[in-house]
């Protein structure tokens, strides 16, 4: 059996992107294998200074991911934190990995580029990512385009641990992406990110999603003119969530005239209504058991320690850290 390893970071609330970028293949991977889901709550660290509010997020993702269908019976779900190892690891790999290494990444630099703090925690997230990754000596990993980038230096570390040591240690993992996926628009046509504050929540409905949906940058066409569908913002989420039909409908709406960007955003809204709204309720009495969110994560943290104690002794023992079995 396959395992398989992911993480999400609880810096705010849910969106889209998130959605369609990482919670759907999480969700869909809970049945192919060995399934370890985590909240990445030291990552977020690195932009989230308020610790009521990293907790009370942390609570609301796992109310999120059941909500949506997580099972923790399949899949095990816990916050990073909940498992100290994943910091161990972090400091070992990191002992490793040459500066030039983060110097190159992209992430790190587009992080940047949005407003963030150029902390020696964001700019070394990529070893903490690897210590995530390898220490479950994972096989698969869902990640999305532009976190490839960061697997790959997973890879590197492991690599270099391995040659350093003179032992084959660390598995070499391989990437699990949706090819079919593209980078989430937000309501500016960025990507949909919390950092630039253009998204639409999962779980938001009534006035406050209808106002998001409403605020889609477009362009200035008017009513009656021919719309190119491909560039529109708005046609970019339709995609997400329409089927074939109902695409290829409203694409030929665009294209005919008379059809405005009024009327592609209801469309949306619409969608977005009948896709979300039976998990909107069943978040609602999750809600009311606060008891069993909490004991969803605990027993989580518990199974992801006793899964990698084992190898976390063997690195230890490895690397002269931990008195050698006789």
């Amino acid at each position: 059996m396959k395992t398989i390893l992911s993480g999400i970071q609880p810096s705010g609330t849910l969106h889209l992107g998130n959605y369609f970028g990482a919670m759907r293949q999480h969700l869909a991977h809970q049945e192919l294998g060995d399934a370890y889901y985590f909240i990445a709550n030291y990552h977020a660290l690195t932009s989230v200074t308020d610790g009521k509010a990293l907790w009370q997020n942390t609570l609301n993702i796992t109310l999120d991911y059941l909500a949506l269908g997580l099972d923790p019976n399949k899949a095990t779900f816990f916050a990073q934190s909940g498992v100290p190892n994943h910091a161990v690891l972090s400091w070992i790999l990191g002992t490793l990995c040459p500066v030039s290494l983060m110097e190159k990444g992209v992430s790190y630099k587009d992080k940047i580029a949005a407003g963030l703090s150029p902390n020696i925690g964001l700019f070394t997230y990529p070893v903490l990512q690897a210590a995530d990754i390898l220490i479950y000596q994972a096989d698969l990993v869902p990640v999305g385009a532009d976190q490839k980038q960061n697997l790959e230096i997973a890879r590197d570390l492991a690599a270099k641990f391995n040659h350093n040591y003179g032992e084959e240690v660390f598995k070499q993992p391989e990437p699990l992406i949706l090819e079919d996926v593209a980078v989430i628009p937000g309501r500016d046509g960025r990507k949909m990110s919390k950092s630039y504050d253009n998204t639409i929540g999962i779980f938001e409905e009534g006035k406050a999603l209808k106002k998001k949906v409403m605020s889609i940058q477009t362009d200035s066409k008017e009513l009656e003119e021919a719309k190119d569908p491909d560039s529109c913002n708005v046609f970019a989420l339709i995609k997400l969530f329409a089927g074939e039909e109902k695409k290829a409908e409203i694409a030929a709406a665009y294209r005919a005239g008379g059809y405005g960007y009024g009327h592609a955003k209801n469309a949306l809204l619409t969608l977005i209504n009948e896709k979300f709204e039976p998990y909107r309720e069943k978040r609602k009495e999750l809600e009311k058991r606060p008891d069993y969110i909490l004991d969803v994560l605990e027993e989580g943290a518990k199974k992801a320690q006793a899964k990698t104690n084992p190898f976390v002794d063997k690195v230890l023992t490895i690397t002269g850290l931990r008195a050698p079995k006789l």
